[in-house]
């Protein structure tokens, strides 16, 4: 069976609706449920063209510290000839809806749902919607972050479909993670993959590590433990960790469970906090 991206599409409420809903935030995680995602959180960015956008992660106090997230939605013969104003910012794009026509040294390329596309640092890409449909995408970025005697890493053109996912030992298939990047290239400092549970896989211990870990359910539902909590999500609902909040994962059913999953990488711990 095809894999499946959710995406939000935005639209408002009605009157009618209750106020209760899912949405977290906490010191040591937070909850951004679908359903907050609405037009009314929408944000825009200057030189993107019939494009808005659903920020999900920043850095920021008690939040999000080396990375930032969105979902952009990009209309028909939209998109930006400037989309990157950081030039030390690599990014990510991964594709869930629609067609982009991205152009990087002087080669364009077309992604389809599952693209995925690494961009180093002052790469000069280009993004345009060249289909009738409208264009959804998610945007992760970072600041590059040079380690002594290595090059940055070049750019990345692929799909998950063409990937064979790598199946966690003495699972029998049920937890598996598509890997875009080799994990023992040291150049990169941050991995994006995605995590797979077929119907009853569990993450089977409370992980608890160093790595800033920003999670959006593609696919399925599951019941998460976030530090203290268990709590339930399903597909288009994000989830921010912080270093070392206790995380484990029961996959109940009845089809995969599917995210895309952040996390910082190959890089010494910082001895000076916020810039000191």
């Amino acid at each position: 069976m095809s894999p499946t991206y959710y995406a939000p599409h935005g639209g408002h409420p009605g009157q009618d609706q209750l106020l209760t809903g899912r949405a977290i935030f906490t010191e040591a995680y937070a909850v951004i449920p679908r359903g907050v995602m609405r037009d009314i959180v929408t944000s825009f960015l200057p030189g993107w063209e019939g494009t808005r956008l659903w920020v999900i992660a920043r850095p920021l106090s008690g939040f999000a510290e080396t990375f930032s997230q969105y979902i952009m939605e990009v209309q028909p013969g939209g998109g930006s000839d400037a989309p990157e104003s950081d030039p030390e910012a690599q990014g990510v794009l991964f594709l869930t809806e629609g067609t982009a026509g991205l152009t990087v040294n002087g080669q364009t390329h077309t992604l389809t749902p599952g693209g995925y596309a690494y961009l180093p640092p002052s790469s000069g890409w280009t993004l345009r919607n060249p289909g009738p449909d409208t264009l959804r995408f998610h945007w992760i970025r970072k600041a590059y972050q040079p380690a002594l005697g290595l090059d940055a890493p070049e750019v990345l053109i692929l799909n998950e479909q063409d990937i064979a996912p790598n199946v966690m030992p003495d699972t029998n298939g049920a937890w598996a993670t598509t890997r875009f990047v080799d994990p023992n290239d040291l150049r990169h400092d941050m991995h994006v993959t995605i995590v797979t549970f077929q119907p009853g896989g569990v993450i089977p211990f409370l992980e608890t590590h160093v790595m800033e870990h920003g999670l959006y359910v593609l696919e399925g539902k599951a019941v998460y433990k976030l530090n203290d909590d268990w709590v339930e999500v399903e597909a288009g609902d994000f989830m921010w960790l912080r270093a070392f909040c206790p995380q484990a994962c029961y996959a109940g059913g009845p089809g995969p469970f599917r995210y895309l999953l952040y996390k910082d990488v190959n890089r010494h711990m910082p001895l000076r906090p916020f810039g000191r």
